[in-house]
């Protein structure tokens, strides 16, 4: 009897740890982590491409913007930056006048 209560236990325990908080920061961490790479790449494509003399602007200009495009789109998807900052900001001291 206490052999299924204790696999009963453990198996509750299991299914609670998986909807944990912090394995949901992991996987929104990892979209964070492959949006941001993938912005990269695209920032490197179009460096490369603008770097590059001897191709034609007709051929890059349309490759160049469809990767802008994207790049805005990405950056739509991860939303606005929540920094953590140790001390407070400059702005939350009193103004200097200077007469």
């Amino acid at each position: 009897m206490s052999m299924r209560r204790s696999l009963l236990l453990c198996s509750v325990l299991l299914f609670a740890g998986l909807g944990s908080p912090a394995l949901a920061w992991d996987d929104e961490n990892a979209d964070w982590s492959a949006t941001r790479s993938a912005i990269y790449e695209l920032e490197k494509q179009i460096a490369f491409l603008e770097a590059d003399p001897q191709t034609d602007d007709g051929y890059k200009a349309p490759i160049i913007a469809r990767a802008r495009a994207e790049i805005r789109r990405l950056q739509a998807t991860l939303g606005l930056p929540q920094w953590r900052w140790t001390t407070p900001c400059c702005y939350s001291r009193p103004p200097i006048y200077i007469r």
